[in-house]
């Protein structure tokens, strides 16, 4: 070890200077996804110890949209790690029916959020970094860890699954 290296200030020093700027962002756009406060919380706490052994692994200057990305991730984990434990008690059959696609429509957001939280973790997953975070298909892969087929397989079903649980709830056509 030289001795630039033994004298160079711990990098976690940075992410200490932004947390109390970054902490309501990254919060924020947790419980935004997730709508349970305790979630978004054990996310928050989550995200800032991945960060500090991000920083100290690769000298990472830490900005708030980083820190949200990490989130992102953790959020992703999260429910990757749902679906996992889903698929474990039961199997469920997928659905492959033609597609209409009703995004353009204005949909009731209170709704469209519980909706949203009554579909699996993987769907809610893949339409919450879709069409909320904006990401566009090939990202939305590679945080999912999934090839772009396969996740363009999954938005489809998921995007037909909330329609129709859409529909049911306000008493629409399902068919």
């Amino acid at each position: 070890m030289n001795r630039d290296e033994q004298v160079r200030p711990d990098p976690g020093l940075a992410l200490l200077s932004l947390y109390d700027t970054a902490l309501p962002e990254v919060y924020g756009y947790l419980l935004a996804r997730c709508g349970r406060k305790a979630l978004a919380e054990d996310l928050t706490a989550e995200t800032f110890l991945a960060a500090v052994q991000e920083c100290r692994r690769t000298s990472t200057d830490p900005t708030i949209g980083w820190l949200v990305g990490i989130a992102r991730h953790k959020l992703a984990d999260h429910w990757r790690a749902l679906a996992r434990e889903e698929r474990g008690l039961h199997a469920v059959a997928s659905q492959h029916e033609p597609e209409a696609d009703p995004w353009d429509e204005e949909i009731d957001a209170l709704l469209a959020r519980e909706v949203l939280g009554e579909q699996s973790p993987l769907h809610r997953a893949a339409l919450t970094l879709r069409y909320l975070d904006g990401l566009p298909v090939g990202e939305v892969a590679g945080v999912l860890g999934r090839s772009e087929r396969a996740t363009e397989s999954v938005l489809a079903r998921a995007r037909t699954a909330f329609r129709h649980t859409y529909l049911r709830r306000t008493g629409g056509d399902t068919a």
